[in-house]
């Protein structure tokens, strides 16, 4: 869902609801991404980006809203590296690591991450430093490779 630009808070109310509801009928739904706008470069540069807290919020609101979606979905590039170490509190439990040409679009609109780009190892310190457990999973989430919580430099 992309939000933070022309919507009001009970647009995304009603967006959350009709996936909600949609969910409980199919089970469908493996993730929620909510998209952050970004004004760079585009017919709606004059129109204000949301701030941190209210990215946070929606995140966390989407967390408690949405407890029939098994994940919730930060996109690193678009956030940045320190605010998805950030919504990782909020109720996020799924960092995007997959880069592609969607990166290009997201640094294009002035992301926070202006060349986007991270190694697998370079996630698992990002996740491990905000106290969480790195898992690698594929498309369908199942579990790829478990990086635990082993204490390394990162952590400590």
């Amino acid at each position: 869902m992309l939000f933070g630009h022309i919507e009001k808070y009970e647009h995304r109310i009603d967006h959350m609801s009709r996936l909600r509801d949609l969910q409980d009928k199919t089970n469908g739904f493996n993730t929620f991404i909510p998209l952050k706008f970004r004004n760079g470069d585009n017919d709606m540069s004059h129109v204000a980006e949301s701030s941190l807290i209210e990215d946070m919020k929606m995140y966390a609101i989407a967390r408690i809203y949405l407890d029939n979606f098994p994940h919730i979905k930060a996109y690193w590039p678009m956030l940045g590296r320190q605010n998805a170490q950030l919504a990782l509190s909020f109720g996020v439990n799924d960092i995007d690591g997959t880069i592609d040409d969607t990166t290009k679009i997201y640094s294009m609109a002035g992301s926070e991450e202006q060349t986007p780009s991270m190694t697998t190892e370079e996630l698992v310190v990002l996740i491990k430093q905000a106290r969480r457990r790195p898992v690698e999973r594929g498309t369908l989430y199942n579990v790829i490779r478990d990086y635990g919580m082993v204490e390394t430099e990162a952590t400590v």
